[in-house]
């Protein structure tokens, strides 16, 4: 199990990340150049890992990063609908802004409670930048803090998708690109 031969199809090829992740880190470059106080990036681990690396590497300003981790899942295909941190961050965000990176918004669950938790730390913005969005499984609304942005790599079809981070039952991570898993694979 966790092999290529699992996957249906890929949908995004490493190419494809490549350039939308540049596209994405010039997009944020753009709004938060002139930003004071400082900006702290926040990875929501361990599904944004890769695309953290990845984007933070092309940001043209200073950034501090730090990782929470939120479980939701885990070893099934859908979401307990009951976010809880079970790995607070390091950094102080009281007074700054802050840039959460995600892998991808599913219900809006997660994104809301890590959107709530930083607000509650005193962050003077969230702004979130999701690697997928799956807006066709919002549940829950989310409202971003202060002068918070949106911001979206790719709109992802309702599937059950893995690699370039994102998992099922932790194999699947190392994928340059993201494919949707087999059912078998899962059922």
């Amino acid at each position: 199990m966790g092999s290529e031969s699992d996957i249906e199809r890929i949908l995004w090829t490493e190419e494809e990340i490549s350039g939308r992740v540049g596209e994405l880190a010039a997009e944020i470059s753009a709004d938060f150049r002139e930003v004071s106080p400082p900006v702290v990036v926040v990875g929501v681990a361990t599904g944004a890992f890769l695309f953290l690396a990845d984007i933070v590497r092309k940001m043209t300003f200073p950034v501090s990063v730090d990782f929470v981790r939120v479980e939701s899942y885990g070893s099934g295909t859908e979401s307990s609908g009951r976010p809880r941190i079970s790995c607070d961050l390091k950094i102080d965000v009281k007074g700054k802004h802050v840039i959460l990176v995600e892998d991808i918004v599913d219900t809006g669950n997660t994104l809301s409670c890590l959107i709530s938790h930083l607000e509650g730390k005193g962050a003077c913005s969230v702004s979130v930048c999701s690697f997928l969005d799956k807006p066709a499984r919002r549940k829950v609304h989310f409202e971003l803090v202060g002068e918070g942005k949106f911001y979206r790599g790719f709109e992802c079809p309702d599937y059950f998708v893995v690699g370039y981070g994102m998992d099922y039952a932790e194999l699947y991570r190392n994928l340059p690109y993201v494919g949707v898993l087999k059912p078998e694979m899962y059922e």
